[in-house]
């Protein structure tokens, strides 16, 4: 049985979960397909791919990926105060706004609002966060 290395193109399906073992993603959602990757191209998150080294078709695990593996610890420098007039005037706490930037478009989540501002985090969502996927190798090419 072929053990998946790095450079084989695999398919794979996942449930991604919270240390609560909430739900985030999943590839076993009504109308997904499994996820197909080629390893060592930065496609995927480097504690993802890892977790898919060694594996083969029909074997199944469950791996936990430490955020310096995932999409990084939260980066204090990723916080914006902004004027809340130029902003939504029906803003919460934990709304997920679109922001523009000369990498383009990204989503900012509402941190914190003040009397006059707003705190604005640009960090990914899952940034700071320890992950657990559960895996399963449904074919490697």
């Amino acid at each position: 049985m072929k053990k998946i290395q790095d450079g084989d193109t695999v398919k794979v399906n996942y449930t991604g979960k919270f240390e609560d073992g909430s739900v985030f993603d999943s590839s076993l959602v009504e109308g997904r397909q499994p996820l197909t990757v080629t390893l060592g191209q930065g496609q995927l998150i480097p504690g993802f791919e890892k977790g898919l080294i060694d594996m083969a078709v029909g074997e199944t695990k469950t791996i936990e990926i430490q955020p310096n593996e995932a999409y990084g610890e939260v980066n204090e420098d990723m916080y914006q105060e902004v004027e809340k007039s130029v902003l939504p005037e029906d803003l919460q706490v934990g709304m997920m706004l679109q922001a523009s930037g000369p990498q383009g478009v990204f989503n900012v989540l509402v941190k914190e609002i003040k009397e006059t501002t707003a705190v604005l985090d640009a960090n990914h969502p899952l940034a700071g966060k320890k992950l657990f996927f559960d895996l399963e190798v449904v074919e490697v090419a």
